[in-house]
């Protein structure tokens, strides 16, 4: 157990090092930045989901101190929030099971913490951690005005006939408000996902995941509350001012979670069709090229929040099947 618990300290602490130096390197004003800032949850994922909790902590704590130190503690407090205690929060629902009997299964079972809920998981976090960020640099809906402001003055440098409607430009500031934290909100909760993905198939590739490979386009689905979260924060972006940006943040993070349970409900669909393979390409193409699209697959997801638990064998962890309940 001592050789163990090592193993799992120098693992996390190496995951937190190199969290720690992905974020600085999105903290260099990369064009990738929210592409490093993101991979920096991956370490964290990888040392959760492979050597457990102690390991996952350990890295969240030297990750936080490697930012202090190197940046500033408001650095590792951002990061924290936003990247590292997410992550190691998912992989420890990840790693979480119990004797399949307690929810009616198989007595020579393994039942493991829903797909659906880890996914809500991740998008109540995301809002949280976000919201909190907001609060400690004072976020407000004249901020997303100002920067409106500073983009019409470097357009007006470029080219100094341009004179946009003043009706127009307060138009644009009041979608911008909302349209800002909706698609902040919804890319990290899907590049978190993707994340966590990605760290997945690294620990099962290795051997040494805990965690059974699962069939995600028949798992992957939203919790049936979650509905409730995303409506409350429809209703709230209409309020305006602050509150509108809350809930265009809500609606963003859990309309994310809806839209891959759609994207996974389509996969699932198709499964066995000669036409699989292009209509999925014409799929997720017309999403990244039109945006509309999406609408259709969010409201797939909202259609099915059915939960399916993953149930493997005891002791065992190379086969699945799945219980809806």
């Amino acid at each position: 157990m001592k050789t163990l618990n090592a193993t799992s300290l120098l693992t996390g602490a190496l995951a937190g090092v190199t969290a720690a130096l992905l974020s600085l390197g999105a903290n260099t004003q990369s064009s990738f930045a929210v592409v490093l800032y993101a991979a920096s949850a991956l370490p964290i994922l990888i040392a959760g989901l492979g050597w457990g909790n102690l390991a996952a902590i350990a890295a969240v704590v030297v990750a936080g101190l490697t930012g202090a130190v190197l940046v500033s503690p408001y650095f590792a407090l951002l990061i924290a929030v936003i990247t590292l205690i997410p992550a190691a929060w998912l992989s420890h629902l990840a790693n979480l099971a119990r004797p399949a009997s307690e929810i009616g299964g198989p007595e020579d079972a393994l039942a493991w913490y829903p797909l659906s809920d880890i996914l809500t998981h991740l998008a109540g976090l995301v809002t949280f951690g976000m919201i909190l960020v907001g609060i400690i640099i004072g976020y407000d809906a004249s901020m997303s005005d100002r920067m409106i402001d500073m983009v019409m003055a470097a357009l007006k440098e470029q080219e100094p006939l341009y004179n946009p409607d003043a009706a127009a430009v307060a138009q644009i500031k009041s979608i911008f408000s909302v349209a800002l934290p909706l698609v902040q909100g919804a890319i990290w909760v899907l590049m978190l996902f993707a994340a966590y993905y990605i760290a997945c198939r690294v620990v099962q590739t290795s051997g040494k995941g805990l965690r059974p490979r699962e069939d995600m386009p028949s798992t992957l689905r939203m919790h049936r509350y979650a509905i409730f979260a995303f409506l409350g924060g429809l209703v709230l972006a209409f309020t305006g001012g602050t509150l509108s940006a809350v809930g265009a943040l809500i609606c963003g993070t859990f309309g994310a979670g809806f839209l891959l349970a759609g994207f996974a409900t389509f996969h699932f669909r198709t499964r066995g069709k000669s036409w699989r393979l292009p209509v999925l390409w014409i799929g997720y193409l017309s999403v990244v090229m039109f945006t509309v699209p999406a609408f259709f697959f969010l409201l797939s997801g909202l259609m099915d929040t059915r939960r399916a638990i993953a149930l493997s064998p005891a002791g065992k962890t190379t086969e699945t099947e799945t219980k809806d309940l």
